[in-house]
């Protein structure tokens, strides 16, 4: 893997030439892990999304991910991270898939270390957020989603769990401590919405996310922030624009844009102190334009390293 995606331009070794790919190790051995390592995982799966109904190809994302994130600068000196590849599913057993991801999380932040998954579906979230608990399961852990949806479907008898459904599975496990940004009125029912407030999960409208209202945004990161112990962070490609996010499985042709008030407060939760885990999920490689989606989200993992 090291010698095929993690590449980019070498201006020289010293550290202050470096760029992301020169400090990235590639690794299957947990116990390598030190404290304040980011550790990479890849969810090559898009098994959820077939089961929703979406356009499949978020299996492929991962590595075109890795590819655009490696010729970032390093900001930091101490910057480390460690690549364990991707998990698959080629045999259509979601469930075994999102336990084995889940799995390999909680040795990572049981080492101190900071996890980081690139979808893959939203079926991310599940996995991602049971790792988190596996690791911690006496604490209370919060969720932040950026994404047009709840996906707080119930799942379909006879199809099980999918990339819509992330979020009424772990409330299905007890308290949800959960704060949705980006939320569109044309994107969930009714019924969503109902669940949404039966379950107390808290969310803000795409519409209420403008400048003016910084403060007030900032007001609810922060409420969410102080009544947990830890903080998971996922962000569904599909909450953007399809002018600067084509390639994802359900396009948004009124969706958010990456901008000021955007990154005022994203980078505040990326400040956070007890946020341990972030991913992004949906970036469809099949139809996306010139890496557009893919190197959008590759700048928003690489935003975590710069804070």
């Amino acid at each position: 893997m090291m010698n095929t995606i993690w590449q980019g331009r070498l201006d020289g070794e010293e550290l202050l030439f470096h760029r992301i790919f020169q400090r990235v190790r590639e690794e299957s051995n947990y116990d390598s892990i030190s404290t304040s390592d980011f550790v990479l995982h890849g969810f090559a799966v898009d098994e959820g999304v077939r089961r929703n109904k979406g356009r499949q190809g978020a299996k492929d994302a991962p590595d075109i991910i890795r590819k655009n994130m490696a010729n970032f600068p390093v900001i930091r000196p101490n910057f480390s991270m460690l690549d364990f590849g991707n998990v698959t599913c080629d045999d259509g057993n979601l469930e075994n898939t999102q336990n084995q991801l889940a799995k390999n999380v909680s040795k990572v932040l049981l080492k101190g270390g900071k996890s980081m998954v690139l979808g893959g579906g939203h079926e991310v979230t599940y996995a991602h957020y049971l790792g988190v608990k596996t690791a911690f399961p006496e604490q209370k852990i919060g969720i932040i989603n950026i994404d047009a949806h709840f996906d707080n479907r119930q799942p379909e008898n006879g199809i099980g769990a999918s990339s819509g459904t992330g979020f009424w599975q772990i409330a299905q496990e007890g308290e949800i401590h959960s704060l949705h940004i980006g939320i569109q009125r044309n994107s969930n029912t009714l019924k969503l919405f109902d669940t949404a407030h039966q379950y107390g999960m808290k969310y803000i409208l795409a519409d209420e996310l403008f400048f003016e209202n910084l403060s007030s945004i900032y007001q609810r990161i922060d409420e969410l922030l102080e009544s947990v112990d830890y903080v998971y962070l996922t962000i569904c490609m599909d909450v953007f624009n399809a002018s600067i996010a084509p390639g994802v499985s359900a396009s948004a042709y009124n969706g958010i844009f990456a901008d000021a008030t955007f990154m005022h407060f994203y980078r505040h939760v990326l400040k956070s102190e007890k946020l341990l885990a972030l991913d992004v999920a949906e970036v469809n490689p099949s139809y996306d334009i010139h890496d557009r989606t893919a190197r959008l989200a590759a700048t928003l993992m690489n935003e975590w390293f710069m804070v």
